[in-house]
């Protein structure tokens, strides 16, 4: 299953601090039972949250495990958290978060159905959580090599490593 975590901050001067504070939740994250890679990415597209956190977690039941709900959440940033941007969201499809690597690029699209013209993108349906979009496509590719894309596939680059197991 993915977990996916979407945000932005309310204070952009924060930023720098926000991503260093993000990338140790990152490593904690990657150490609860049952999550299996933790990865974060940025985006510029306007109808999509700033932030994405994915996470390659085993079934929906690692959110209910005693050092998940101690180590979960935005901490000391939730204050700042835009709320229009905050959606989390679990979903099935694939066992496995793809691996984004420095020189690729993460593509999302949601849609209400699966979007069978929208090669090569895997599609994962909501499992659980806040279920803000019923289907997402997601694809990886080389940064130099994007294919024209709908006006609402938004382009995610990585913002950190891939924490793994």
């Amino acid at each position: 299953m993915i977990f996916n975590s979407q945000s932005a901050i309310t204070d952009r001067t924060r930023e720098a601090a926000w991503s260093r504070w993000y990338e140790e939740h990152l490593h904690i994250m990657s150490t609860v039972p049952g999550v299996f890679s933790a990865q974060r990415f940025l985006t510029t597209h306007p109808n999509h949250s700033p932030s994405l956190a994915m996470y390659g977690v085993r079934d929906a039941e690692v959110f209910q495990g005693e050092y998940y709900l101690r180590v979960r959440g935005m901490g000391e940033w939730l204050p700042l958290i835009d709320k229009r941007w905050y959606k989390r969201n679990l979903f099935d499809g694939l066992d496995i978060a793809p691996l984004v690597n420095e020189d690729q690029v993460l593509l999302v699209a949601d849609r209400d159905a699966v979007d069978a013209t929208l090669a090569p993108f895997a599609w994962l349906k909501a499992a659980g959580i806040d279920r803000s979009t019923p289907y997402r496509g997601l694809a990886v590719v080389h940064q130099n090599a994007l294919p024209a894309l709908p006006a609402d596939v938004a382009v995610y680059t990585p913002a950190s490593k891939r924490h793994a197991r």
